[in-house]
């Protein structure tokens, strides 16, 4: 399989998995906030949905997939600027952001999303080891693997910001 087909499997496998997130007008907020460079947590969280469904067809994890997704698209699930310090009510711990953050992200899907106990996990350890009790699942584990990828590609400047936001009113939410 080419990398291109790879790229286009995954692609599919995010439309249909997680549609219900990637539509939903308090995801498509992400936008808004930056998560690395110029990268918006929504792009990142797309990236690292993708990334983590290539990690586990390569090392046949074995993962269930609509978990893996759903979990991976609301990892950064947090809805505040972490780059601000306590000027966004959100951002509770402004300087311990990386510690809080996933805590936040779950509460946050929680009460938008029906989560099951894999997408809890996820959401709640992808920060390992900062999160200090590790991942449960296989899941988790690739998730966790692909975010700290995809943040290292885009903090070093390799991935840079492609996806266009689509055409709804974020401002005043």
């Amino acid at each position: 399989m080419t990398r291109e087909e790879k790229k286009k499997l995954a692609r599919e496998l995010l439309e249909k998995h997680g549609s219900e997130i990637l539509n939903s007008h308090s995801f498509l907020k992400s936008h808004k906030f930056i998560q690395h460079g110029d990268m918006s947590v929504y792009e990142h969280s797309v990236n690292v949905a993708e990334r983590a469904v290539r990690i586990n067809r390569f090392l046949h994890a074995k993962c269930k997939e609509r978990d893996l997704v759903r979990g991976a698209l609301l990892h950064d699930y947090f809805l505040y600027d972490w780059h601000i310090d306590g000027k966004d009510k959100g951002n509770v711990h402004p300087k311990l952001h990386g510690f809080f953050h996933p805590s936040t992200a779950l509460k946050n899907a929680s009460r938008d999303f029906v989560l099951t106990e894999r997408e809890k996990d996820i959401i709640k350890k992808h920060m390992w080891p900062l999160t200090v009790v590790p991942p449960l699942c296989r899941e988790a584990w690739v998730v966790t693997l692909a975010d700290k990828y995809c943040s290292a590609m885009e903090t070093i400047g390799l991935h840079k910001a492609r996806l266009k936001a689509k055409y709804i009113e974020l401002n005043n939410d």
